[in-house]
């Protein structure tokens, strides 16, 4: 597993910002069965970086807290099946599957935690859980798939002894 972490802004947190994302994206591909060595993107940046980069990629002018930059298209979530049927998956220098890319907001994450009154550690390893979902092919668009994606947040971060 190679996770790729770049600080556009400083994450002043009391916890290892590279191991956290790390433990949250092994145990996110243990538990989803992932049945491939992976490759994930993790930009740190500030309120300003990421409006910008929600107003060009996604054409809203407004700060959000985390975006998800799949790279692999998937029959369904979690359907890994046929990832094998298109190389353009994988990295060809070390044969991981290239998920993606996760833009995370530090500023985001200091905020929600203070807002919804839980420590920045579990906020922070929420919105990396909740994006490399997306990497995998899940959504929250419809109320069904917003339910099981809640499920399965609650169920890794309850393994990781992550809590509210």
């Amino acid at each position: 597993m190679t996770l790729i972490l770049e600080e556009e802004a400083e994450a002043d947190f009391d916890f290892n910002c590279r191991e956290l994302a790390e433990e949250v994206l092994g145990t996110a591909l243990k538990a989803e069965s992932f049945p491939y060595e992976a490759e994930v993107s993790l930009l740190l940046v500030s309120s300003g970086d990421i409006q910008e980069i929600n107003r060009e990629h996604r054409g809203i002018d407004a700060v959000t807290d985390v975006l998800s930059f799949p790279l692999i298209s998937y029959p369904s979530p979690g359907d890994f099946g046929e990832l094998e049927n298109d190389e353009d998956n994988f990295n060809p220098d070390t044969g991981e599957a290239l998920l993606g890319d996760i833009v995370l907001c530090i500023d985001k994450v200091k905020e929600q935690a203070e807002n919804f009154g839980h420590s920045e550690r579990r906020e922070y390893a929420f919105l990396i859980l909740h994006s490399i979902l997306h990497l995998l092919g899940y959504d929250h668009m419809l109320q069904q798939d917003s339910e099981l994606m809640e499920e399965k947040q609650n169920k890794i971060l309850g393994q990781m002894g992550i809590l509210r």
